[in-house]
This record gives structure tokens, C-alpha cells and sequence, in this order.
């Protein structure tokens, strides 16, 4: 008997298909049956079943003659299940990798409760993912398991059968199946929940429900939309029937008015001529079922009211002027943002007009994220060798935090965001500033880049269509010919720099000021930084920060990361950071020894915290080597990488460390020590000397007195690498703390 049977019916998803039973086979957990039910559908779908139960032995594949719909299908693969808890899945949809086994762990946590509800995420043809508004229903805390009437706010959750598991035994004994026809979940979930004895929530997207750009039944126009009046007809017979259940009846009631409002407001569904005939069902469903108690919330009331009197023409007449009110309201605040955006141009017309300010800078990083990289740290150092300078950050408000209290904050596209760019005298950015900015004589653009290039760049994108995307490459030298310096860490950069934007400007060969933090840092900035990230004492922290791929739209996580950890042992600890320009961590499987970090706004502080470094393409391998730990590089998809953005140097051939070919390959030079050993040492010896000559502390020192303070000479020398003392890693250091156990890391 497995542990789970997971029910996939398909009817006219073969599209989608094999995706979705792949989700499912390719799950860490591996004790559960998967029961494909072919729904008679026309397309391939039973010809993808049945090729993938003969590869498979866990695939039990099912085919019903002819097309039942959803209900009957599920029901015939319940009528095969033989695992203790049911899941359902459709066939377009798609389980997240981990998701069944962090299911089975919340199951056992919570001793095995009858109805499991964890959560899932939208997923759009376009690639956007969103997750359930709502996740914070699913909150774990608290008494687990528990009844319906403890938490009735679960109902509020979308009612579908997929975002749950269920007890095969609780329900046979109960007796449940799913009926005919649409909305065949409302008469499913509303009983199960109501009538179960023990209910557990999971705070985690376990299923990505797939938002097909066309094809969903329930958005095309058909009379089948009025089964919904017997699917909660249904509903009711069962409350008729278990009288202990009757308190439940107000609920229903309003959610049954809110689900006719929805349909009818959703447009399309209905037939045009049918719509009168709904409203009269739908009054005569609320005279049936009409309840004490149950009058609805203020903002529904005026719906439900016109529904109760089958008001088909005042409903559309109203829902009419609705809509042309937010309209009219889209247009005002189209036309008053254009007028905001012509004051803003004056503005800064009007500002280049008047003198440059000498005594000020402003900087920025990443397209306003926050204050970090190499302008934060020579505007730190600007403040201390140069604080007649006055300098402004530019970054978004809810980064504002992150900015030293002595700096002026300025939003993008604010008033003094453009005065700054009219009239301070110092410019200083990693990446291009606003298009629109014209730098005036007297002013001076300092652009900092954020990396030593591995990855093709600027001009050199333009045999990578792939990368490049929409990138207008007169635009891209339009900004780069404003630059008055360039900064760079190596000679390596410097060529890359001139080439792939072949502009006047002056290269400063001077390191990276972000990189002054590693030597300058102690054990004690350490451990504060370890214990800030919940890294306990004595413990190995591996930091994992892979970079994007141009060629997905989705983080590419080749490394199952709870394989990974609890390979490396119970005394290792690692920390994933997702690249910024995804905004979500990287996807695993809830460990304590899993600690995401992506949040965090100064990468330098997590490297100063982390022990080794695992990466891929990212140019943080440069930056890393300057503490002279460990550096595991890991590539399985080299030939995908080097077609899509193309490479200055193959990284395999020259590496800062040992390289892994596969998952395995990387376990295996952990579990062998290979990831520090004497080849590793030589590796990360050979790539400081050729990219880190400067990176030796005093990088943003250099900076500030060439461009801020306007000397060419006397600047100070590169540190040699063999004189350099880099924060040591506690690895280093003798393990004389008895600190915190990873039980109370983990929280």
C-alpha cells in the first residue's frame, strides 16, 4: 500500500500533459501511486498515459470509453486508489519539486489529520507565477489538527479538491464522491471540510495551477454554467442530512449568493440570452435556501438583494455603470499621471538650467534596490575623505531602511531625484541611469558596474537574441557615452569594458570598493554576521548563489538543495540567495539546515558569513576568492548557458576552485573534502593573482581621491596578495564557543 494515490484525470491537456505527470514521477518522495485517468479525451492524452505507465511501474493508467467529465473521472480512480491519503491534481497542473514530501512530513506532524489544505500559486502563459492572496489562512501555528469551526476561515480559500489531501479511510466512511457536471468541487469540498474530525494546514505552494491562455472550461459560454444551482443543492441535502452540520447553513448561503454573483460579473459565461433565466434560478435557490442569519457583508448586500428578486436588467444596468465609473477613473489617473510627468520634465529642464551644485553627489545601485554594492561603498567613503561632499542615494522606499542615516534618501521619479541628476556634480551608479538624464559639462558620471564579466555583455549581447531581449543597443550607448570613468577590478575587465562599450571614457583599473569590506572585516564582524543569519556555532555554512539563466523565465535550480544538505552532514549548513532579478527565494523543500538568504541587500555580508561558495556563472566567484575560502563550482548546463549569453572564458578550463559536472559530482567533493584540498587551494591561488590585483582594501580610497578629490598621483599602491590578510573563516579559527545548537538555529 503507498503512502499517497495521486488521481490525474486528462481530458484534452496533451499539451500540458506530460508535464504534469513528469511533476509528479520526478518527486524527492517516492512511496505513492499515480492514477492517470484518460476522460475519453479526442487528443493524445491516453497515448502519454499509457507511455508513461510503461516506463514507470508506480503509473496505474485508467480509461473511461467516453467523456464523463471531471467528477466521474476522479471518482474512477478513487475506485483504484489503495494509498492512505488521496491527492488530486489536474491534468494541466503541476505538483512543485518537494511538495510530496513536505506534505508527508506535515501529515505526520500533525498525526495524520483527515483533510490536509496547503496552498499553490497561479502560474500565467507569460510566466508570471502569483502566489493564493489568501496564504495567510494557511498559517501554521497554533493547535494542529483541528475542526472546520476553529478555523471557519479556511472556507475563504479557493474550493477546489486539488489544494488538498485527504484520508482514503475518512473518505470511505464517509461515503464521499464527486457528482456530474461543472463546479463538481462545490458539492466535494464544502462536506469534506464541514464534516472532518481533524484538519491540518500547510504554509507552502505545493501546486502551480496552470492560467491557460485559452481552453479553460469554466471561461467558455455555455448553458452547462447552470449546473452550479444543483452542485449547491447538493450541498444543502448534505447539511439536511447531518442536522449536527446546521450551523453551517448561513455560510453556505452567502458563499452560494457570492459564487452566482461571480459567475454572472465573470461576462462571457453565460449565454446572452440565457442570463434572465439565471436570475430566475438564482431567486428561486435563494427563497429555497434562505437561512436566519445569514445576511451578507455591506459590500455584497446590494448584489445578493438583486439576486433574491431576479433584478437581471437593474444587476447589468448597475454593473454597466460600475464599470464605466472605473473607467472614467482609469482615465483621470492616466491623464493626471502624464500631467505629473510633464511637471517632472519642466522641472528638470528648469534645474539644468541653473548652476551645477559642486558639493554634492548622489549614487545608486540596481535600478533603485537598495544601498549596496560598489557605490555604497565609496559613498561611505566619500563621507569620510571627502565630507564637504554631499551625498544622496536614490533607491525605491522600501529600501530606505538600508541607507546610513547621515545620506539623503530620494525616490526614483521624484522632484529632487530630478534635481539631483540636473545639478549635482557627481554621478555614480552599477548600472545606466534614467534614459532621459542629459549630463551637462560640468558633471562628472562615475559608472562603478556591479562584477568582473564572465557573461557577455553590451554590444557583445548582440549575437545572443536570446539574452539581449529588447535591448536597444543605441539606447544601451547613449548612456554609456555620458560616462566619464569606468571602474574596473582587473585588467580582464577593463578589455571587456572598452569592447563591449566603445565609448570615451576613462578606465579606473582601481578593484572593487565592495570588496574593501574583506579586509577589513575581523572574526568578531563575523560572527555578529553568522549569528544575525542564524548560522550556529561550530557549524560549516556553504553559500549557494547561482545565477540567472537567459534562456528561462524562472529560477534554474539544477540541485535538489535537502539531497545536498543532508549529504553534507549535521554540521553543515547552507544558505541559497536567488539572483535579485527573480524576487523569490529559490525553491526547495523546507530543512532546518536550509536557510534562504535572498532578502538579505549587502552580498558581501553573507560571504564574509559563509565558509565556501557554491555558483555557477555568477560573477561573485570574483569577489569571493578575495577571502581566500573555498569556491565548489557546479555547471551541468554549460553548452544551454554558453548558446544563450555567450562567455569571455570558459570557466571549467580556468576555474577558482574544483568543478561539478552533476549533483552527484558535487556531493561527492564535499564528502571527500575535495572542496577544500590542495588542487582547490591551487585553483583559487591562480585565479586571485589573475583577477584580483586591486581588491586588496583599498579600492573606494583610490576612487574618492581620483574622482572626488581630483588627485592623480599619490594614490595608493596595490597591496600584494601575499601581504594581504583577509576576515578569516571561522574554519580558521580555533572552535573554542560552545554556542547554539542547530534546534534553536533553525528558528
Amino acid at each position: 500500500m503507498a503512502r499517497f494515490s495521486i488521481i490525474v484525470p486528462a481530458y484534452k491537456v496533451q499539451a500540458y500533459l506530460q508535464e504534469c505527470l513528469r511533476s509528479v514521477l520526478d518527486q524527492t518522495y517516492e512511496d505513492f501511486e499515480l492514477i492517470a485517468v484518460d476522460d475519453g479525451s479526442p487528443d493524445a492524452c491516453g497515448t502519454i498515459i499509457d507511455e508513461t505507465a510503461a516506463t514507470d511501474p508506480r503509473v496505474v493508467a485508467v480509461h473511461l470509453p467516453e467523456n464523463e467529465g471531471l467528477g466521474p473521472a476522479r471518482n474512477a480512480g478513487m475506485n483504484r486508489a489503495t494509498g492512505d491519503y488521496l491527492i488530486f491534481l489536474d491534468g494541466d497542473d503541476t505538483l512543485t519539486p518537494g511538495a510530496l514530501q513536505t506534505i508527508a512530513d506535515r501529515l505526520k506532524e500533525t498525526d495524520g489529520p483527515d483533510v490536509l489544505v496547503y496552498d499553490y500559486a497561479r502560474t500565467y502563459w507569460s510566466g508570471e507565477v502569483v502566489r493564493n492572496v489568501l496564504s495567510d489562512l494557511l498559517d501554521e501555528s497554533g493547535p494542529a489538527p483541528f475542526r472546520l469551526t476553529d478555523r471557519p476561515g479556511l472556507l475563504r480559500v479557493l474550493m477546489v479538491v486539488w489544494n488538498k489531501a485527504y484520508s482514503r479511510e475518512y473518505i470511505e466512511r464517509q461515503g464521499f464522491s464527486f457528482p456530474p457536471g461543472y463546479y463538481e468541487d462545490t458539492p466535494w469540498t464544502f462536506p469534506v471540510l464541514m464534516a472532518a474530525e481533524s484538519i491540518a494546514t500547510l504554509d507552502r505552494v505545493c501546486v502551480h495551477y496552470r492560467q491557460r491562455r485559452q481552453g479553460n472550461i469554466l471561461s467558455t459560454t455555455s448553458r452547462k454554467h447552470f449546473d452550479i444551482f444543483d452542485q449547491y443543492d447538493r450541498v444543502f441535502a448534505f447539511i439536511d442530512s447531518r442536522p449536527a452540520l446546521d450551523d453551517w447553513r448561513p455560510v453556505l448561503f452567502r458563499r452560494m449568493l457570492d459564487h452566482f454573483s461571480k459567475l454572472v460579473a465573470a461576462g462571457g459565461r453565460l449565454p446572452r440570452r440565457s442570463r434572465p433565466e439565471f436570475f430566475r434560478r438564482a431567486r428561486a435557490h435563494h427563497r429555497r435556501h434562505r437561512t436566519p442569519g445569514s445576511a451578507p457583508l455591506l459590500r455584497a448586500r446590494l448584489r445578493h438583494t438583486l439576486l433574491r428578486f431576479g433584478a437581471h436588467r437593474t444587476y447589468r444596468a448597475l454593473w454597466t455603470a460600475q464599470h464605466l465609473q472605473l473607467g472614467a477613473h482609469r482615465v483621470a489617473t492616466t491623464l493626471g499621471r502624464a500631467v505629473r510627468a510633464g511637471a517632472l520634465q519642466l522641472h528638470y529642464r528648469i534645474q539644468r538650467c541653473l548652476p551645477v551644485r559642486e558639493n554634492r553627489a548622489v549614487f545608486a545601485a540596481y535600478d533603485g534596490r537598495g544601498y549596496a554594492c560598489n557605490p555604497a561603498a565609496i559613498e561611505e567613503k566619500v563621507r569620510e575623505l571627502a565630507p564637504h561632499i554631499l551625498t544622496s542615494w536614490i533607491g525605491r522606499a522600501e529600501y530606505h531602511h538600508t541607507v546610513p542615516t547621515a545620506t539623503r534618501k530620494l525616490r526614483p521619479g521624484s522632484f529632487g531625484y530630478w534635481t539631483a541628476l540636473a545639478r549635482d556634480k557627481y554621478l555614480v551608479n552599477n548600472v545606466n541611469f534614467d534614459p532621459r538624464l542629459v549630463k551637462r559639462p560640468r558633471q562628472i558620471l562615475l559608472q562603478t558596474h556591479h562584477g568582473t564579466p564572465l557573461k557577455s555583455m553590451g554590444l557583445d549581447l548582440q549575437d545572443h537574441p536570446a539574452a539581449a531581449r529588447r535591448t536597444e543597443f543605441d539606447r544601451l550607448l547613449a548612456g554609456a557615452d555620458q560616462w566619464d570613468y569606468s571602474l574596473s577590478a582587473n585588467r580582464h575587465s577593463t578589455l571587456v569594458w572598452e569592447k563591449a562599450y566603445p565609448t570615451g571614457h576613462t578606465a579606473l583599473e582601481y578593484g572593487y570598493p565592495r570588496n574593501d569590506v574583506f579586509q577589513r572585516a575581523t572574526s568578531a564582524d563575523v560572527d555578529r554576521l553568522r549569528e544575525s543569519l542564524g548560522i550556529p556555532d561550530g557549524f560549516t555554512a556553504v553559500l549557494y548563489a547561482p545565477t540567472q539563466r537567459d534562456y528561462r523565465r524562472t529560477p534554474y535550480v539544477p540541485l535538489d538543495l535537502e539531497r545536498l544538505a543532508q549529504a553534507l552532514g549535521p554540521r553543515f549548513v547552507v544558505l541559497t540567495r536567488a539572483h535579485h532579478t527573480y524576487e523569490a527565494p529559490l525553491p526547495h523543500t523546507p530543512h532546518p539546515r536550509i536557510i534562504d538568504v535572498s532578502g538579505h541587500h549587502r552580498v558581501e555580508s553573507l560571504c564574509l558569513a559563509a565558509d565556501a561558495l557554491i555558483t555557477d556563472y555568477s560573477s561573485l566567484m570574483f569577489d569571493y576568492v578575495n577571502l581566500d575560502r573555498p569556491v565548489v563550482i557546479h555547471i551541468d548546463d554549460w553548452d544551454a548557458y554558453e548558446a544563450a549569453r555567450g562567455t569571455y572564458f570558459d570557466v571549467r578550463s580556468f576555474p577558482p576552485g574544483v568543478v561539478a559536472r552533476d549533483e552527484q559530482d558535487l556531493i561527492d567533493i564535499f564528502t571527500t573534502d575535495h572542496w577544500r584540498g590542495s588542487r582547490s587551494t591551487q585553483l583559487r591561488a591562480a585565479f586571485r593573482a589573475r583577477f584580483c590585483p586591486y581588491d586588496d582594501g583599498l579600492a573606494a580610497e583610490r576612487v574618492v581621491r581620483r574622482v572626488f578629490l581630483g588627485e592623480t598621483t599619490g594614490l595608493p599602491a596595490p597591496v600584494p596578495l601575499e601581504k594581504r590578510t583577509p576576515a578569516p573563516s571561522p574554519l580558521s579559527l580555533p572552535q573554542q564557543r560552545h554556542g547554539r545548537n542547530m534546534s534553536d538555529a533553525g528558528r
